[in-house]
C-alpha cells in the first residue's frame, strides 16, 4: 500500500517544480497568442477593403469588359453593402458556436477566393457571385473585429482599434494606387490585376489557424477574462435609442464611403484626369486614413462626447464635394484630402461601438447591429448615385445628393456621441 500510494522524494520535487514552472509557461502562451492576435487583426484589417477599392480603380474597364450599363455598374457599387446587411447579422451565431477566430479564419479564406475566381468566372452574374463570396468574408470579420478587440484587449479599445483601422486604411489606399500599375505591369488585362489581391488575402488566413480552438475566452498576458454570466443575456438592442443612432450614422458614414470608392476615380476621369492620376487621388483619400485612424480613436476615447468630432468631419465632407461639384480637376488634391478626412467617421464609428456597450455580449450585439443595420441603409446609395449619372448625364446631381446625406450624418452621429450605454437604454 504505501509503495503504490506514496510519492517518492524525486516524485514530489518533480511535480512541485513543474507547478512552479506551469505560470510561467501559460504566462508565455498567452502573451504568444496575443501578439499572434494582433497580427491577425492587422492581416485581416488589411484585407477589408482592396476587393472594393481595386473594382473602383478598373471600373470602367470591367465594364466594357462584361458589358455592363451605367445602372448595372451602380448595382456592382450597391452589392458590398448588401452582402456587409446580409451577411454580417450571421456573426455572432457563428461567433457563438465556432469562436470569433474561426470565423475570422473563414473569412479571410472566402475572400482570397472570391478574388482569385471572380475575373475568370465570365459574365456580370458570375462576376457579382464571385464578388459576393469575398465581401461574405468581409461581412463577418467586419462584425467581429471590435468584438475580437474588446475581449482581447479590453484596457486598450482605443489604441487598438486605432491599430485596425489604421490597416484597414492602408489595405483600401493601397489597392487604390497600385492596382492600375499593377494591370499595366502585367500585361494590361484587367482580370489579373483585380486576381492579384487574393494572394493578401491568403497570408491573412495563417495567423488565426493556431487560435481557431478559441471560444471566447481571452487568453490575455495578464490572465484570462470571462464575462459574467448574468451578461451573456441577449440584450433588446432595438429598445436603444443610441444603438439606433450609432446604426444610421454607420450607414450614411457607408454610404458616403462605398459612393466614394466606387465613383470617385470614374468622377475624376470624366473631369480629364488620366486614369492612373485619378486612381492615385483615390489613394490620397484613401490613405488619409492611415495616420487619422489611429488618431482618432485615440482622441474619442478620451471625450466624454465624440460629437464635435463628427461635426469636424462632416464639415470636411461637405468642402470637398462643394470641391468636386465646382471644379473637379482643378483642385482635385484638395478634394480627394477633404473626402479622406471625412472618411475616417469609419474608424470613429469603430470606436463608438466599443465605448457604446459596457460587456463584451453588449458589444457583440452592438457591432452586428448597427454594421447590418447599417450597410442595409447604404445599400441605395450607390445605386442611386450611378442612376443619376446616367439619366443626367452629368455629375452635379449625384454629387448634390451626396453633400445632402453629410448632414443627417452629423446630426445621428453627434447623437451616438453622447456618453451612455446601450445596456442602461435597453433595459429600462
Amino acid at each position: 500500500m504505501e509503495t503504490r500510494t506514496a510519492m517518492s522524494s524525486t516524485e514530489r520535487g518533480t511535480a512541485g517544480a513543474a507547478r512552479e514552472a506551469a505560470p510561467g509557461a501559460t504566462h508565455r502562451t498567452r502573451a504568444w497568442a496575443a501578439r499572434l492576435v494582433v497580427l491577425g487583426i492587422v492581416l485581416s484589417a488589411l484585407n477589408l477593403r482592396p476587393a472594393i477599392t481595386s473594382l473602383g480603380a478598373l471600373l470602367e474597364e470591367v465594364r466594357d469588359g462584361l458589358g455592363m450599363s451605367g445602372s448595372v455598374a451602380g448595382l456592382l457599387t450597391s452589392v458590398p453593402p448588401l452582402c456587409f446587411a446580409v451577411f454580417g447579422v450571421t456573426a455572432p451565431r457563428l461567433a457563438r458556436r465556432f469562436g470569433p477566430a474561426a470565423v475570422v479564419c473563414a473569412g479571410m479564406a472566402a475572400i482570397a477566393t472570391g478574388l482569385l475566381v471572380r475575373p475568370y468566372v465570365g459574365g456580370t452574374a458570375g462576376f457579382l457571385a464571385a464578388s459576393a463570396l469575398a465581401l461574405m468574408g468581409i461581412a463577418v470579420s467586419n462584425v467581429l473585429m471590435p468584438v475580437i478587440v474588446k475581449r482581447w484587449f479590453p484596457d486598450r479599445v482605443g489604441s487598438m482599434t486605432g491599430l485596425y483601422s489604421m490597416a484597414l486604411a492602408l489595405g483600401t489606399s493601397l489597392a487604390a494606387a497600385v492596382t492600375v500599375p499593377l494591370t499595366d505591369a502585367m500585361g494590361g488585362g484587367w482580370q489579373p490585376g483585380l486576381a492579384v489581391w487574393a494572394a493578401l488575402a491568403a497570408a491573412a488566413v495563417l495567423p488565426w489557424l493556431p487560435l481557431v480552438r478559441d471560444r471566447g475566452t481571452a487568453a490575455r498576458p495578464e490572465g484570462p477574462v470571462r464575462e459574467p454570466a448574468d451578461q451573456h443575456a441577449p440584450l433588446r438592442i432595438t429598445r436603444s435609442r443610441t444603438a439606433w443612432a450609432l446604426a444610421v450614422f454607420f450607414g450614411l458614414q457607408a454610404t458616403a464611403a462605398y459612393i466614394t470608392m466606387g465613383w470617385m476615380p470614374q468622377i475624376f476621369r470624366d473631369a480629364g484626369v488620366p486614369a492612373g492620376t485619378a486612381g492615385v487621388l483615390l489613394a490620397v483619400t484613401m490613405v488619409m486614413g492611415v495616420p487619422l485612424a489611429f488618431v482618432i480613436p485615440r482622441v474619442a476615447t478620451r471625450l466624454p462626447h465624440q460629437g464635435p468630432i463628427v461635426l469636424v468631419l462632416g464639415a470636411c465632407g461637405l468642402a470637398g464635394y462643394a470641391g468636386l461639384y465646382l471644379a473637379p480637376a482643378g483642385g482635385s488634391w484638395a478634394w480627394a484630402l477633404l473626402l479622406g478626412v471625412s472618411n475616417c467617421a469609419f474608424p470613429l464609428a469603430l470606436t463608438m461601438v466599443g465605448m457604446r456597450a459596457r460587456s463584451g455580449p453588449g458589444v457583440v450585439q452592438l457591432s452586428a447591429f448597427a454594421q447590418s443595420t447599417g450597410y442595409l441603409i447604404s445599400i441605395p446609395g450607390p445605386l442611386l448615385v450611378g442612376v443619376l449619372y446616367q439619366q443626367s448625364g452629368g455629375w452635379g446631381l449625384p454629387i448634390a445628393l451626396m453633400a445632402g446625406l453629410m448632414v443627417p450624418q452629423m446630426v445621428v452621429g453627434f447623437l451616438a456621441g453622447r456618453d451612455r450605454t446601450v445596456e442602461e437604454e435597453a433595459t429600462r
